[in-house]
């Protein structure tokens, strides 16, 4: 396989040099991620909150965040087809981008749980649609070989947006309120699409290899990929939400004011230990086998949902636990589509990306779904406790099955 990059300024780079992998689209990938992780980051760091506030629970919650994921399914779908169509995708990820900011900003208009699932998951399907679109707009911008670094570049400015949206979110939180906040962060939000439609260019077609047609669905899963999906879906159906871990945090800390501050304020340290790990661990995903390294930390993943069972009260320990989520969710982001880009043709690498995403938003629907509920009518443990039960069975399947 022989993916070229992106277009460049011609006077920047002398014919025949080595092909770079930071170009004019991964970097202009990264800054429209990084306002858009800004702008919903700051609604999702207080939306468990928020939820209290007007008389929800956290099976609300847990349907906010698994239906609104689920509804995505079918546009990450989409997406997926769409990103194999040169000329459309970049409109349809920039149209995504903006659609997001748009309806989390939405949030301050809700009165009831109900309303911000709508805004959820109009968001959310932007989202579905936008994220095949870019990420095979990304592959087919740098070297083969660079995949993965590449992957992880992104992936730390998207979460360099997820700790400066909730740290706005902490800051603001007892000076302008909820309501406010929602509106603040349509202006990252914003930003974030007209970056991605100014910076963000379409490969050459004729730089391309294979078909640009839409394959058929057996065309985009071959046998390896169809059992590396059957392990990231078992993994996906106990992989819930994280912003149900500020719920979490908050009740085991007594619920207070202050509380909620502190619990936004472990999400921050969840973030910021995403975004140290998200560079690096694209670049060890280049060196060692990708697979291992992903199914290694889904067993991270398990050791955390049992500390959230056991439900420790000190600071320090919390502290870790964060830490030990946002590390998770660092490899999944970055490793999990570099590792599909790796069994997947390159003609069908976009419908590949959309089936990958749907199965990811059928588990995050099962998922958060089953851990609100768990919680709402067993205990807290039951819930953390069948998260770490399939992050167990999906690193197992992840290890025999690829």
């Amino acid at each position: 396989m022989n993916l070229r990059p992106g277009p460049e300024e011609p006077d920047l780079e002398p014919a025949g040099a080595a092909e770079p992998w930071l170009n004019r689209n991964i970097v202009g990938m990264g800054i429209s991620s990084l306002f858009s992780d800004w702008g919903h980051e700051m609604a999702t760091a207080i939306l468990p909150l928020f939820i209290v506030t007007i008389g929800a629970s956290p099976a609300a919650l847990g349907v906010i965040e698994g239906a609104s994921d689920g509804a995505a399914t079918f546009a990450k779908l989409a997406g997926g087809r769409l990103a194999d169509r040169v000329g459309v995708r970049h409109l349809a990820a920039t149209l995504g981008y903006l659609i997001t900011g748009l309806a989390t900003g939405s949030f301050a208009l809700a009165q009831t749980w109900f309303e911000l699932l709508i805004a959820r998951t109009v968001g959310w399907m932007a989202r579905g649609v936008r994220g095949p679109c870019r990420d095979n707009l990304l592959v087919e911008s740098v070297p083969a070989a660079k995949v993965g670094t590449a992957f992880g570049f992104h992936r730390s400015f998207d979460t360099l947006g997820a700790i400066i949206g909730p740290l706005c979110a902490m800051f603001l939180l007892h000076r302008i309120g909820f309501r406010s906040i929602f509106v603040l962060s349509l202006v990252p939000g914003v930003l974030s699409a007209v970056s991605f439609f100014f910076f963000v260019r379409e490969p050459k077609e004729e730089h391309l290899e294979g078909p640009r047609a839409f394959p058929g669905w057996n065309a985009a899963m071959p046998p390896a990929f169809r059992r590396f999906l059957l392990a990231v879906g078992v993994f996906g159906i106990g992989d819930f939400a994280h912003s149900m871990l500020i719920l979490r945090a908050a009740q085991l800390m007594g619920s207070s004011a202050k509380a909620m501050s502190i619990a936004v304020g472990l999400y921050v340290v969840h973030n910021v230990a995403h975004a140290i790990l998200d560079y690096p661990i694209g670049v060890a995903g280049d060196r060692y086998q990708r697979r291992y390294l992903l199914a290694g930390w889904y067993v991270v993943s398990l050791i955390a949902a049992i500390g959230f069972a056991i439900g420790p009260t000190s600071f320090v320990s919390l502290v870790v636990l964060f830490i030990l989520e946002g590390t998770v969710m660092a490899a999944e982001e970055t490793l999990e589509s570099a590792v599909a880009a790796d069994l997947l043709p390159a003609n069908v690498r976009g419908t590949g990306f959309g089936i990958l995403a749907g199965v990811n938003g059928v588990g995050d629907l099962v998922s958060s779904v089953a851990v609100g509920l768990l919680w709402t009518h067993l205990s807290a443990e039951a819930a953390f406790g069948y998260a770490a039960l399939m992050s167990a069975m999906g690193s197992v399947l992840l290890f025999l099955a690829v």
